[in-house]
C-alpha cells in the first residue's frame, strides 16, 4: 500500500504546585559532570488509563496486565501518583516541562486546527538530555502542537513515530461524539448484517514518522506492532552508537479503545485493549533488557483517569469514586479535580537498582520526572525559572519515604476556568474550592459549586471523598489556617516565575492531511 506523504508547514490559572518544595534554577546553578556513564530512560504514558486497571493495584480481581504486574513485582509501585492535570494536553505538557500549566501555558487541550503549542520558550525534557549527549526518540501520542515549530522534531527529539493528537481526533471526526464515533470491527462480528457496513479499522488521522505523513488514514488496529517495531529499531541504533537514550512512549491505549488487532469476537473491548496495550509493554521491555548489561530505567504512568462517559469503553477508578460528586451529579474521573481524574497507576523499574517488590506510599506526580531524569542523568536543570517537579531518586531507590506536602490540582474542563486551583492535597486531607463533575455515561453532568470555606476530605479515612469534614470542628480550623497559607504562597511563588503562554488559536490551514487541495480529507491509496 502506498499512501501520500508531505512535510509539515514548517491567564490566570494555578495548576498541581507544591509550593514547599518549588525552587528556582539561577544561571549556570546546578551543573554536573556530563563524563559519567549515563543511564538510559524509557517513559510510557498511557492515555486515559485508570487507577484500577492495573492488575496489581486491584489483586483480587482478574488482571489484564501480566507484563506490568511484574514490572510491579521486580520494581516499584506507587499508590498516591497523580497526573499534573485530568487531560491530555496540560497533562503531557507538564511532564516534559515538570512546571505546571500555570507557569509552561498549557491549561487545556490543543485541536486538530490548532496552530500553536507547548510555548516556544518552553524547554522540554527531551531537549535538556539531548544537550547532555541523550539520543531522544518519540513513539506515540503528543498532542502539545503539530504546526510548524510546535513539532516533536523542533521540541527535542531526534526521532518521532506516532499520531499528532488523540486516536479519536481525525480531521473529519467529531472528538469524541460518539462512543465511539464507529463500533470497533471486533464488535461488529456480533451486530446484526445490516450494520456490519458501519464498521472500520481507519481513521482520518495522520501517522507520521518524523515531519512526514506515511499513513493516513491510520489502521488503528496494527499502530501497536507498528510502535513495538519503532519502538526495537531505536532502541537498537542508539545501543549500536554506544550512545544513552531517552525513549518517550505515549500510547494510543486506552484513549477510547476503537479497535484492536484481534480478530476475534469480543464482548470485552476494554480489556481486549488493556492485554494489547500490556503485551506492547512487554515487547519494549525485551527489546530494553534483551542485552546484558543494560542500565535502563523504564517508568510507567498515565495522563489522567478513565473518560467516564465512554461507558464500558472507559477503565476503572478503583477505589477513588468521587461519591460525594457522584451524589450531585456527573462523573467524578477525567476532567475533574476528583482522585479518580488524576490519581493514576504508576510503576518504576530498574533491574539492579531499584529493589522489587516494593510498594511507596509517597505522594508524588508526573512532575516530578523531568528533574528525577536530569539528576539521574548528572546533567543540570534549565535556568531562571521554577519547577513544580522534585527528584525523587531517593524514593526510587528507597532510601527516603516522603514526596510533596502540597499538591495542587487544576480544573481541566469539569468546573470553573480552566487552569484555575480548584482543589488542594494537603497530606492526608484533600480541600475543594470548586466541585463539579464530567459528563458521565448517562449524559448527566454536575454543576460547578464553589466553596467558601471549602470542601475538605480526609482521605486516610474517607478514600472514597464521600463525607467531608465538619466545619466546626476543631480538626477543619486547624487545616483551614494551613491552607491560607499555602494559598498565599503559590500567588507569591508564581509571580517570580518566567510564566508562559500558549497560543490556542485555531485555523484549518493547521489541519494535517495528505490532500492539500482539501480543508479536511480522508485520503485515499493510490
Amino acid at each position: 500500500m502506498v499512501l501520500l506523504g508531505i512535510l509539515l508547514k514548517s491567564l490566570f490559572p494555578v495548576v498541581l504546585f507544591y509550593s514547599f518544595l518549588s525552587f528556582w534554577v539561577p544561571d549556570g546553578a546546578g551543573s554536573k559532570n556530563n563524563d559519567t556513564k549515563k543511564t538510559n530512560f524509557i517513559v510510557i504514558l498511557a492515555d486515559d488509563i485508570g487507577w484500577g486497571d492495573l492488575g496489581a493495584n486491584q489483586p483480587h480481581l482478574e488482571s489484564h496486565t501480566p507484563n506490568l504486574d511484574a514490572f510491579a513485582a521486580d520494581g516499584v509501585r506507587f499508590v498516591d501518583f497523580h497526573s499534573a492535570a485530568s487531560t491530555c494536553s496540560p497533562s503531557r505538557a507538564s511532564l516534559l516541562t515538570g512546571r505546571l500549566g500555570i507557569r509552561n501555558g498549557v491549561t487545556h487541550n490543543f485541536a486538530v486546527e490548532s496552530l500553536g503549542g507547548l510555548p516556544l520558550n518552553e524547554t522540554t525534557l527531551a531537549e535538556v538530555l539531548k544537550e547532555s549527549g541523550y539520543a531522544t526518540g518519540l513513539i506515540g501520542k503528543w498532542h502539545l502542537g503539530h504546526h510548524g515549530e510546535y513539532h516533536p522534531n523542533a521540541r527535542g527529539f531526534d526521532y518521532y513515530y506516532g499520531i499528532p493528537y488523540s486516536n479519536d481526533m481525525g480531521c473529519t471526526d467529531a472528538p469524541g461524539y460518539n462512543i465511539p464515533p464507529c463500533q470497533p470491527c471486533p464488535l461488529c462480528h456480533n451486530a446484526p448484517q445490516s450494520a456490519r457496513g458501519e464498521c472500520y479499522t481507519k481513521l482520518a488521522l495522520p501517522l507520521m514518522e518524523n515531519q512526514v505523513i506515511v499513513e493516513q488514514p491510520v489502521d488503528l488496529s496494527r499502530l501497536p506492532e507498528k510502535y513495538a517495531l519503532k519502538a526495537k529499531g531505536f532502541i537498537k541504533e542508539a545501543r549500536s552508537r554506544g550512545q544513552p537514550y531517552f525513549l518517550y512512549v505515549a500510547l494510543a491505549h486506552m484513549h477510547v479503545p476503537l479497535t484492536t488487532h484481534s480478530e476475534v469476537p469480543s464482548r470485552q473491548p476494554y480489556a481486549d485493549s488493556l492485554r494489547e496495550m500490556d503485551d506492547l509493554i512487554g515487547q519494549i521491555k525485551a527489546s530494553a533488557y534483551g542485552a546484558v548489561g543494560q542500565d535502563t530505567l523504564l517508568w510507567f504512568t498515565g495522563d489522567n483517569g478513565p473518560w467516564a462517559e465512554k461507558c464500558d469503553f472507559a477503565g476503572s477508578v478503583g477505589p477513588f469514586v468521587g461519591a460525594w460528586q457522584i451524589v450531585q451529579g456527573g462523573s467524578s474521573a477525567k476532567k475533574t479535580t476528583w482522585e479518580g481524574g488524576h490519581r493514576v497507576p504508576t510503576l518504576a523499574y530498574w533491574p539492579g537498582k531499584i529493589q522489587g517488590n516494593r510498594t511507596s506510599l509517597a505522594l508524588l506526580s508526573t512532575l516530578d520526572i523531568f528533574p528525577t531524569l536530569v539528576s539521574l542523568a548528572n546533567t543540570s536543570l534549565p535556568a531562571n525559572r521554577r519547577f513544580d517537579g522534585i527528584d525523587i531518586s531517593g524514593i526510587l531507590f528507597g532510601h527516603l519515604q516522603e514526596g510533596h506536602k502540597i499538591l495542587y490540582h487544576p480544573n481541566s474542563g469539569a468546573a470553573g476556568t480552566f487552569g484555575n486551583l480548584e482543589a488542594v492535597r494537603l497530606g492526608q486531607y484533600k480541600a475543594f474550592y470548586t466541585t463539579g463533575g464530567a459528563l458521565d455515561c448517562n449524559g448527566s453532568i454536575g454543576p460547578a459549586q464553589h466553596h467558601d470555606p471549602p470542601l475538605v476530605f480526609n482521605l486516610n479515612r474517607d478514600i472514597q471523598e464521600g463525607s467531608p469534614l465538619d466545619t466546626e470542628s476543631q480538626e477543619y480550623h486547624t487545616l483551614l489556617l494551613h491552607l491560607k497559607q499555602a494559598m498565599g504562597d503559590i500567588q507569591a511563588d508564581i509571580s517570580m516565575d518566567n510564566v508562559s503562554s500558549a497560543d490556542y488559536l485555531q485555523d484549518v490551514s493547521a489541519v494535517l492531511c495528505c490532500n492539500r487541495e482539501h480543508v479536511a480529507c480522508r485520503c485515499t491509496e493510490l
